[in-house]
């Protein structure tokens, strides 16, 4: 788990499938944990067993430590298996904010619907690393809104391209993806320090970006056609 400091915080500022619109706030009252899914974590990783490498270079889990993290890419997706830290960013909530979270930022790198930052605390959604000449996400399909598979475990919790952090470190994702998987969500001490593989389907969008039921929908069918099931 790394210790951000507060120049790394800084570093950090920065569809196929279409849901119904909500009513304002509805989607910000629970928290959808994560569920059994018709393609099991085993199958997912076994997609990922081996690393066909695109990013010119390697990662960095946490400041200070060696790059040792490759972006890969197979049919359908890119991926990398690294630890998780804890995106508090976004929306003031009771668990987000400059009180529980030394490093919070009032913003993410992609808006909701409304024009206002997305609310890391209920939102599942993954942080990639801004564009460098290690790698550019956007090159590879993938932008605000794309649908990844979040696996710690046995278990799978969908969730969007959400923010993006420091252009040398890899490993992030929020406080509501985090919960969904059973590890600590806490902003300053919560995550884990491995065993997470993140992966992200190319091309797919979410539209609206913060509906979570849009996300696993999509996310379960693209599960399916990137282990070929479909």
């Amino acid at each position: 788990m790394r210790v951000r400091n507060l120049t790394l915080a800084a570093a950090c500022g920065a569809a196929l499938l279409a849901a119904a619109a909500l009513p304002a706030g509805a989607e910000s009252v629970r928290i959808v944990r994560a569920r059994d899914s018709a393609v099991t974590a085993a199958a997912l990783l076994a997609k990922v067993a081996s690393c066909p490498q695109v990013s010119h270079g390697l990662y960095r889990t946490d400041a200070g430590r060696a790059a040792e993290i490759p972006v890969c890419a197979g049919k359908g997706a890119v991926f990398w298996k690294a630890d998780m830290d804890i995106d508090c960013d976004g929306q003031v909530t009771p668990r987000c904010n400059k009180r529980t979270d030394p490093w919070f930022q009032d913003r993410t790198a992609f808006q909701q619907s409304d024009g206002r930052p997305l609310n890391s605390e209920t939102l599942p959604h993954v942080v990639v690393p801004s564009p460098s000449s290690l790698w550019n996400y956007a090159d590879a399909g993938v932008e605000g809104g794309s649908v990844a598979a979040v696996i710690h475990g046995d278990r799978v919790q969908y969730a969007v391209v959400g923010d993006t952090g420091p252009a040398d470190l890899i490993g992030e994702a929020s406080y509501a993806t985090a919960r969904a998987l059973g590890i600590d969500p806490d902003p300053a001490t919560g995550g884990t320090g491995s065993g997470v593989t993140y992966i992200v389907f190319t091309p797919s969008r979410v539209t609206p970006i913060e509906s979570r039921d849009a996300a696993v929908s999509l996310g379960e069918e693209l599960a399916r056609r990137f282990v070929g099931e479909d």
